[in-house]
């Protein structure tokens, strides 16, 4: 094995299809054991099918490759901790956790109702907090044990949670979410040798070909810019340990492009010395507001390029 993953064991969620399913096969096509995790459900969450992990995982197997499946959901502490016990079960360590599983209920805010609410921000950002305090347990008994890891974890968040999306609070909000997380549990994790990044990926999947057929339409030849393989490369380099002392980003991935994300940063200030009357902290909040560059919501339900 010469893979820059090679030796190492990384799970995957919703690993099924689109990106999670780039992401499992291109882990494995550099050598990482692979837990493929899917609940099997519709693009709206709905219904379940053990069939998606395991098409991967035979996917992997007829390259060559070692991979498991698990299709727990792991919005549950019952499915996360499972997922953790079917990499230590099966490979006997765990090296990197890949937090991918999503679906979306587009809405309008005053058409959106508290279940598909509670639905979206369950599946994202509690499907991402519990598999990885799952993990970072599993991790921290082993720093303790003097087995310090080599640890990565790589979130998915999006420019809709980084940037707004018009018709999707419910999901900007739990992807924000999931950059906040991000941010904590990389401060947090470093002492226990883990490493935490998240990645906002501009690809062709369910969530995005249907609102945006056109602009996700592979073309009839040359480089296919939506592929999902295209963000893959990127998270395996961040699950592997070539990424050492690389903690706490957002990247932002589409087509050969990778960018930075800088986030929110302390901006221009004005400082009267002594307490605002309302009239007068109006103006100076409108000049401040002319010296900076604000972020803006994207006007549509979703933005092709930040699904």
């Amino acid at each position: 094995m010469t893979g820059i993953c090679a030796g190492r064991v990384a799970v995957v969620t919703g690993a099924g299809r689109g990106l999670g399913r780039a992401h499992a096969l291109a882990l494995a096509a550099e050598d990482a054991r692979v837990v493929v995790n899917d609940l099997g459900t519709t693009p709206a969450g709905e219904g379940a099918s053990a069939g998606p992990a395991h098409e991967v995982v035979e996917e992997i197997r007829a390259r060559g490759g070692e991979a498991v499946a698990h299709t727990g959901d792991v919005a549950t502490a019952e499915g996360a901790a499972s997922l953790v016990d079917t990499a230590l079960a099966a490979y006997g360590r765990l090296d990197a956790l890949v937090n991918n599983a999503g679906f979306l209920r587009d809405r309008m805010l005053v058409n959106l109702d508290e279940d598909e609410w509670d639905a979206v921000v369950r599946v994202h950002l509690k499907g991402h907090f519990l598999p990885l305090r799952y993990a970072a347990g599993h991790w921290r008994a082993e720093a303790k044990a003097g087995r310090e890891p080599v640890a990565r974890v790589v979130n998915t968040t999006s420019g809709a949670g980084l940037l707004g999306s018009v018709g999707q609070a419910n999901y900007a909000a739990a992807k924000a979410g999931v950059a906040a997380l991000t941010l904590v549990a990389a401060a947090e994790l470093g002492r226990y040798g883990v490493q935490v990044n998240a990645v906002a990926p501009a690809a062709r999947t369910r969530m995005t070909e249907g609102p945006f057929a056109a602009a996700m339409a592979a073309p009839a030849d040359g480089f296919d810019a939506m592929a999902p393989a295209n963000v893959s490369p990127l998270v395996v380099w961040l699950a592997s340990a070539a990424s050492a002392e690389v903690t706490g980003h957002v990247f932002e991935a589409e087509a050969g492009r990778v960018t930075v994300m800088e986030g929110w940063h302390p901006g221009p200030v004005a400082d009267k010395g002594d307490r605002w009357a309302p009239s007068e902290v109006g103006e100076a909040v409108r000049e401040l507001l002319a010296r900076t560059r604000m972020p803006r919501p994207v006007y549509g339900v979703a933005s092709p390029a930040r699904p």
